[in-house]
């Protein structure tokens, strides 16, 4: 069994629910690392002293529990596990493959003393007859892949190495943990990131309904990813698509926006793609129309593309929307009269602009970023975020920083 590699943020997140009564639901694109945070749970549970019969750890996905198919032969199973006396810890694994799951996790709150942990990969744990029996009877714990910062822990590198050499390196492979284990061999990488992305296609996407086609599927997550930060909408990416001839219905028609939307969700619910949706900033409220889609790691849009550094400052933008999401912020596009700002990053008590670009050296560049900062008259800490290193780090109470020492904040 490869060695557990702490990942200390989410363990507290899980630590500071336990015993708490909701059902813990960690979610997250396959292989990011949930089943090893499951690991460091089980080991954690244990050595604050809870007694191994009290901890019932299982994954649905191995033989073992082959037999378990549906939630009746699970309630079943599970029932004959649990002590008597106690609280005991239930931790599920992969639970989606066990049909009407959700209604065993609700009989297990309601009959015995249990704290319950689970995870998926895909949004079967959020579905709608999930959400409608447990009523707000759970939390989500999104996991995503490693921040720059778990990054540096995981790898080791030679001492010659810059830390701008390191951080090339993550905008090239990405986050993803397994990759680990090949030692930035990049031929056997992409391998493993084609594995990862083509099952998360065929059994996140595809398998979930027979009237997605893949030819489509593939063209839009293409659209997408060459297009991160950038404003779009079904409508809008439906149009370049048909009028590029690359995709069309089984009559040959342009594909609608609705239909181009539920593609797109399919998207967002397999966490390859996240949205962000536009505020008014003077107005102070959500704008209905357009959003802006990011990747969940860099590592699958190289492997789709290619490697380019042609539009770096949007590769920035997406580095710091997924660090916005691991620090717990509510994530919008901000708009300002025409202008836009990059992030409004919010929270109960906190909330800050955010601009990202490559560098602020050209007074037409940073005219551009400080701009819509300017137009912003509340006291809300307004941020700039670039990869210069330089004695300014402020403009007129703007405060700037370089982006690799923020990301290790």
């Amino acid at each position: 069994m490869p060695e557990l590699i702490n990942r200390p943020e989410y363990l507290k997140q899980l630590i500071e629910n336990k015993d708490v009564d909701l059902v813990k639901i960690i979610t997250g694109i396959r292989r990011c690392g949930k089943s090893s945070l499951l690991d460091l749970f089980h080991n954690y549970l244990t050595e604050s002293g809870i007694d191994s019969a009290h901890i019932i750890h299982m994954n649905l996905e191995s033989l073992r529990y082959r037999e378990l198919s549906d939630y009746l032969a699970l309630y079943d199973y599970v029932k004959k596990l649990i002590p008597r006396d106690g609280r005991t810890y239930l931790i599920f694994d992969e639970l989606q493959v066990v049909l009407h799951w959700e209604k065993a996790i609700e009989s297990f709150r309601i009959d015995f003393d249990v704290d319950i942990y689970i995870t998926g990969s895909n949004a079967y744990l959020l579905s709608y007859e999930f959400s409608t029996l447990l009523s707000g009877r759970y939390v989500e714990i999104r996991m995503l892949p490693l921040s720059y910062k778990e990054f540096l822990t995981f790898y080791e590198f030679d001492n010659i190495i810059s830390a701008d050499e390191k951080f090339q390196t993550y905008l090239k492979f990405g986050g993803m943990p397994i990759l680990r284990e090949y030692k930035f061999n990049e031929v056997r990488i992409n391998q493993a990131l084609e594995g990862i992305y083509s099952t998360v296609i065929l059994r996140d996407i595809l398998q979930r309904t027979n009237q997605a086609d893949q030819h489509t599927l593939q063209k839009i997550i293409l659209f997408l990813c060459s297009n991160i930060g950038s404003i779009t909408s079904p409508n809008s990416i439906g149009n370049v698509l048909s009028n590029e001839g690359d995709i069309s219905d089984r009559k040959g028609k342009k594909i609608a926006g609705r239909t181009m939307e539920k593609y797109i969700s399919l998207l967002h619910s397999a966490f390859i793609f996240y949205p962000v949706r536009r505020y008014d900033v003077k107005g102070k409220q959500l704008l209905k129309t357009l959003e802006k889609n990011y990747i969940i790691d860099m590592g699958f849009r190289n492997l789709l593309l290619g490697y380019r550094d042609a539009d770096r400052g949007h590769i920035l933008e997406n580095i710091v929307f997924l660090e916005l999401l691991r620090r717990d912020y509510s994530v919008y596009i901000g708009k300002v009269n025409d202008n836009e700002v990059d992030f409004i990053a919010e929270k109960p008590s906190d909330k800050i602009y955010i601009q990202v670009t490559e560098s602020m050296q050209s007074p037409e560049t940073r005219e551009r970023e400080l701009r819509p900062l300017r137009l912003i008259n509340d006291n809300y800490e307004k941020l700039v975020l670039s990869m210069d290193r330089n004695f300014i780090n402020s403009y007129d109470g703007i405060k700037s920083l370089n982006l690799i020492d923020w990301l290790l904040m």
